[in-house]
């Protein structure tokens, strides 16, 4: 069977890197692309593209207007290439065909969005306090930008860096996950047929040590973007020091979901299932800890044991299948790891906890669902990113609420209530920086995305997004005709 094989994207063209790596299909686990793997002189060649770019040539001198029609193109062209985008990623990724193509199809809307506010982004004129004197202040491109992402959601997550990036008239150069590239590898061609100009957009993906770290330490970078694991972030904060470029950081979480007894039980239930076992539990986002009312625990438990046990598991491009298998081999190795930990701990096993039966190839792991007596359990404390969730209950809402927050992410979290003034209370209380009330996993190009804690640095998403891609620039512009005085005469 013939190999498929994928180039890295620098300077506007499709180049050979001097070495490359095998990229596993995770329902099989064998091989079927070839992947360049990045070195350093490559990222130093993406680098100086991007830096050029950026100080002169078409890019540079390109009017904020005509860069939102570019950004409104490519937009028009993931929706048109949605199908074979979703096809790559769900064949590199193991993510279910069904996904892929929606979640891509929506990423449209993001460049479209960023699109129409790059031309939108306005200064403003300052009312001094001195009379001879006018002063106004241009926001300006921030300069290179190194955006990292990881396999999971990498359309999604590289539209929420290249989107305001380049509307505020940035250059990027975006690394793809050396696990599942092969999405963001395909997207560069139609980063090349918007027309976007040399260098505006590289991108390439490689290893950490020398890719990765190159990168986000290179002299010519002014901001980095990257969303991942903290044991990365705190390397890339490192590596920051040497150019001392901005850095947001999203850095996934362990989200609580708390179903008050009042709640519609079949809706919650429902919601639970998909916060964690849509994408087989791997999204920043996942509701890994459910927090449920004493009352109803028995009865909500037993509604997701049986939802869980009627995923249909299977060949992620099949459009029937729901849940696929994990990315890679290692995280199915550390999930079983931590499963079998927590249920010596105490941890009692409601489903799941092991490889299905009947998927003897791929990286297959069942949904999971572990009840937990308290917080100590390591599946508790732990991003597994994978489909186990573990389970608490509660008496008061008090209770509920310092469970929530009982952990040192906070990235996301869901309350499930028909009390309005609970809902309220709760969506004041809860340190996280997405709450959702009655519903799970909505997100829109419109509303700000980020975390408290160890969920990460900054936001992405919404209008704010562009200035954190800009610097302001202070102009003085002296209005009097009168000379200067002379400073060492006294008056």
């Amino acid at each position: 069977m013939s190999t498929t094989e994928f180039r890295n994207y620098i300077d506007g063209s499709f180049v050979d890197a001097a070495a490359t790596f095998d990229s596993i299909d995770p329902s099989t686990g064998a091989p079927w692309a070839k992947m360049p793997a990045a070195s350093v002189a490559d990222v130093d060649r993406a680098v100086e593209a991007a830096h050029h770019a950026l100080r002169s040539g078409p890019w540079a001198s390109m009017t904020a207007s005509a860069r939102g029609k570019l950004l409104v193109k490519l937009g028009d062209l993931v929706v048109a290439n949605a199908d074979r985008l979703a096809e790559l990623e769900t064949r590199d990724t193991g993510k279910i065909i069904r996904e892929t193509r929606a979640q891509i199809a929506y990423v449209g809307d993001y460049y479209r969005y960023y699109g129409g506010l790059a031309d939108k982004h306005e200064g403003s004129f300052v009312p001094i306090d001195k009379a001879d004197m006018e002063v106004t202040i241009r926001p300006e491109p921030i300069g290179v930008v190194a955006a990292l992402v990881p396999w999971n959601s990498q359309l999604f997550l590289s539209a929420v860096k290249l989107g305001p990036a380049l509307a505020a008239g940035c250059t990027v150069v975006l690394k793809a996950s050396e696990d599942g590239p092969a999405p963001l590898l395909a997207f560069a061609e139609l980063v090349h047929e918007a027309g976007f100009p040399a260098g505006t957009v590289n991108i390439l993906t490689g290893f950490g040590h020398d890719c990765g770290h190159r990168l986000t330490s290179h002299p010519l970078v002014a901001r980095v973007a990257f969303t991942g694991g903290p044991a990365t972030a705190r390397r890339i904060v490192v590596n920051t020091a040497e150019n001392l470029a901005y850095t947001t950081l999203e850095l996934g979480g362990k989200s609580p979901v708390v179903v008050f007894s009042d709640a519609d039980l079949d809706s919650a239930a429902n919601a639970v299932v998909a916060g964690i076992f849509a994408a087989t539990g791997q999204s920043c986002v996942a509701g890994s800890r459910l927090l449920i009312e004493r009352s109803v625990k028995d009865e909500f438990l037993d509604r997701l044991k049986r939802k869980a046990e009627s995923i249909r598991i299977g060949d992620p491009q099949d459009p029937a299948t729901e849940m696929g298998p994990l990315a890679t081999s290692r995280q199915r190795e550390r999930i079983e790891r931590i499963v079998a930990e927590s249920l010596t701990a105490g941890g009692r096993l409601i489903t799941g906890g092991a490889r299905p039966k009947e998927k003897t190839d791929g990286f297959y792991f069942a949904p999971t669902i572990i009840e937990a007596s308290d917080q100590s359990l390591v599946c508790v404390r732990e991003e597994l990113f994978g489909p186990v969730l573990s389970a608490l209950a509660f008496d008061t809402e008090a209770q509920a609420l310092s469970l929530a927050n009982d952990t040192e992410f906070g990235l996301a979290s869901g309350v499930f209530t028909t009390n309005l003034a609970r809902a309220h209370r709760m969506a004041r209380g809860i340190r996280a920086g997405v709450v959702w009330i009655n519903t799970y996993r909505a997100v829109s190009p419109l509303v700000p995305f980020g975390g408290y804690g160890q969920s990460g640095l900054g936001r992405e998403g919404g209008l704010d997004a562009i200035r954190d891609y800009t610097r302001s620039k202070s102009v003085w512009i002296r209005t009097s005709d009168e000379p200067i005085p002379d400073p060492f005469v006294m008056r």
